[in-house]
């Protein structure tokens, strides 16, 4: 909240800014935090993480997360935070919602070491609470997520048809490549908890199969810093993460954020272009020299130490 209260009250008042998700883990905290980014911005557009749908006050408890999420979007309403697809000044802006599911991780586990449960190592599976037929165990959950996208479809195809810039967002990751293998995370079993595969399928049906130089995604959840194109999208990753992470390693503090992807042009304001590549993004430059080995699970030397094998 230091950082959101530090934000100038003068140089972004003709920005738009894009929130993808774990803004606050209270209800009151989430609308206190988005006044004042509202306040700050011209536009705000927000798609909801697993934090903001958890149930943590009092207030709260009786709540399920999907009416959690009910609350958070009319509050948006409320502060005039945007939610759904909306053309500004020429660009598409199309938030997406999403959840994940465990078998978006298609890669090869890590064993001969004890690793904690999905259930132990993340909260979303205590704090927040779903209706009976829906889980992120499976799929539902994750589909439920992507067909809320639905009743956008006609901003979409107005955007496609008008816009030659399109940035979509949201919390989850779309694609697996988005994070660092198994053996480099603390936490090895991080990708059955972080996307859905539905969310790349909805993204290629808006930036197209094959991308373009346009296209771009931007997404959060993860805490890297990412700034990639596979198959003709940009993707990117800014996030503002915990205090002692941006001090430990987000591009040796927070001075950079808000981080701009998209530049007007001052003559035409329907004209601009994605931004310079974010520099520098640890793992997304260490994989533009590396390629990527999904079989390999030796654990990097930094997690080793954490995981002693089993006996």
């Amino acid at each position: 909240m230091s950082w959101v209260n530090s934000l100038s009250t003068k140089r972004y008042r003709k920005d738009v800014l894009l929130v993808a998700g774990d803004v606050a883990e209270t209800y009151n905290n989430f609308v206190s935090t988005m006044s004042v980014l509202k306040d700050r911005f011209k536009h705000v557009f927000f798609v909801p993480g697993n934090h903001d749908l958890w149930r943590r006050s009092k207030g709260e408890k009786h709540l399920d997360s999907l009416e959690k999420l009910n609350r958070l979007l009319d509050g948006c309403r409320g502060l005039g935070v945007e939610t759904s697809p909306m053309i500004v000044d020429g660009l598409g802006i199309i938030p997406l919602f999403s959840w994940y599911h465990e078998s978006f991780d298609k890669e090869k586990d890590i064993t001969g070491v004890r690793i904690l449960s999905l259930e132990m190592a993340c909260k979303d599976f205590h704090a927040c609470k779903w209706p009976d037929e829906l889980s992120s165990k499976d799929v539902s959950l994750a589909l439920y997520f992507d067909a809320l996208n639905e009743k956008n479809q006609h901003k979409i195809d107005e955007i496609q048809t008008r816009c030659n810039q399109v940035i979509t967002f949201s919390h989850f990751l779309p694609r697996q490549e988005l994070c660092p293998e198994k053996r480099m995370l603390f936490y090895p079993n991080l990708p059955k908890i972080i996307g859905s595969d539905s969310l790349e399928v909805r993204i290629r049906s808006i930036h197209g199969t094959d991308g373009s130089p346009s296209a771009c995604h931007v997404f959060g959840h993860t805490h890297f810093c990412w700034d990639a194109i596979l198959q003709g999208i940009r993707y990117v990753q800014a996030p503002l993460a915990y205090p002692r992470e941006r001090k430990r390693r987000m591009n040796g503090g927070e001075d950079w954020l808000p981080f701009c992807i998209y530049s007007s042009s001052k003559a035409n304001p329907d004209v601009g272009s994605l931004s310079k590549k974010m520099s520098p993004c640890y793992w997304s430059d260490y994989y533009s020299m590396y390629t990527r080995q999904p079989d390999n699970t030796e654990l990097a030397p930094w997690v080793a130490k954490f995981y002693p094998k089993k006996s």
